[in-house]
């Protein structure tokens, strides 16, 4: 029977938590957590009125094995009837959008939408689809995100679409994220295939570690061989691995400092009345539109549950900085809360045309909140859990900063490593 202590109570740690308290092995579980309150970068603020804002990661999409993970977590624990469900049919899942040359443009979806120009792009997207299959199969073990995709689908879905696509997932830059790490499925595919569309048609095989990959969390700087010592514990340590360790373990101390991270800002608002031009989930920015925004959530179109019940209001979550925060907004330590709020406001002036500051805002500075996988991320992965390996120690790495960024692999990160740790859990 074990006492194990989980370092860092964000949703990995807690889901660690959970999946340890299932198993018959483990007598007691010790939750450790430096900060004031459980969730991590799960943070939200609710009104008197009822209205919900949320400062991080606001819906989860069940897609794939960690997307039935999650919801099998959610059943296990009860609050399946506390899910907010956005069917295929809704306006958030059918509309996205980019704002491109000061306008925003409607992505275009399904097989219609693929064989049709549709603006911000000069030619239809089937024609990058179609010449992609006959593109020759990379020789580099890693490669840029933006490398990959203007290579075997052409610049321009790389500068903008892609480019986009990675500010709103990892806050990132395309130009320095790696392929192999960020979207294994597109790298595997090319491997296997020697093309992203035939391995998506015929399957590419292989998995990240286990069904997902990552968790997250911060964690409290405890000594791990002093843990073990105590309380014969087996830690599992999250994102702020370097700051736990002792001197003794300096080599992986080192490679978890070299992992890159990004802070956000996450400013809410909210404005009287019906405000969107457009339905929608949001829209995404391109670095080169605008480095310093990054995109704007309509958090009143998924989720009106959430909305004030007094009278008609729109919701927004403004997300800024990422990998240009300081380029753009200077330090985080001393960036206002006025000038992010005053860049926000703006934007949603610019980009949906409000023609009145919103009616109550919230700015939330999200320092060092996203892991960037640059590239040779992987083989710095492997390389750390080589050493947890060959030196048999008792912890294991679990944090967005390894296997994925999702919420739904951070999760099934900590189910991962409970059953690496005791097999499979009940």
């Amino acid at each position: 029977m074990k006492t194990v202590a989980v370092l860092g109570g964000g949703i990995g740690g807690l889901a660690t938590a959970y999946y340890l308290s299932k198993s018959p092995q483990v007598a007691k579980v010790i939750l450790l957590e430096s900060s004031g309150r459980y969730g991590g970068w799960l943070w939200s603020t609710q009104r008197s009125d009822g209205a919900v804002f949320e400062h991080g990661p606001r819906g989860i999409r069940p897609a794939g094995a960690v997307g039935l993970n999650t919801l099998n977590l959610v059943q296990d624990i009860g609050l399946e009837n506390e899910i907010l469900p956005v069917p295929y049919s809704h306006n958030a899942s059918k509309n996205r959008y980019l704002y491109v040359n000061e306008k925003l443009h409607k992505m275009p979806s399904g097989l219609w939408g693929a064989l049709q120009t549709v603006s911000p792009f000069s030619r239809p997207i089937i024609h990058s689809i179609a010449k992609e299959i006959l593109v020759k199969k990379g020789k580099e073990d890693d490669e840029s995100i933006h490398s990959f995709v203007s290579r075997r689908l052409g610049k321009e879905l790389a500068d903008i679409a892609i480019d986009s696509l990675c500010r709103g997932v990892f806050a990132g830059d395309c130009r320095r994220l790696s392929v192999r790490s960020c979207f294994p499925p597109l790298y595997r595919a090319e491997q296997s295939r020697g093309s992203i569309v035939l391995g998506m048609l015929l399957g590419s095989g292989g998995s990240r570690r286990g069904a997902g990959g990552g968790g997250g969390g911060g964690v409290s700087p405890v000594d791990p061989q002093t843990m073990s010592l105590m309380y014969r514990s087996l830690p599992v340590v999250s994102s702020a691995l370097a700051s736990a360790l002792p001197p003794a373990l300096a080599p992986l101390s080192k490679q978890a400092q070299e992992i890159s991270y990004v802070t956000v800002a996450v400013v809410n608002l909210e404005y009287q009345g019906a405000i969107l031009p457009v339905e929608g989930f949001g829209h995404l920015i391109p670095s080169t539109e605008n480095k310093g925004v990054l995109g704007v959530v309509y958090d009143s179109v998924p989720f009106p549950q959430h909305n004030s019940p007094k009278g008609v209001t729109t919701r927004l979550t403004v997300m800024m900085g990422g990998a240009w925060f300081q380029e753009v907004f200077g330090s985080p330590d001393t960036v206002s809360e006025e000038s992010l709020l005053a860049v926000a406001t703006q934007a949603v002036r610019a980009h949906l045309g409000a023609g009145y500051p919103p009616s109550w805002s919230k700015v939330a500075l999200q320092k060092n909140c996203i892991p960037q996988y640059y590239l040779g991320h992987w083989k710095r992965v492997e390389s750390m859990r080589r050493y947890v390996a060959e030196k048999n120690l008792p912890l294991s790495l679990v944090g967005s900063s390894y296997d994925g960024v999702s919420v739904n692999d951070v999760i099934n990160s900590g189910r991962v490593a409970v059953e690496q740790l005791l097999g499979p859990t009940p």
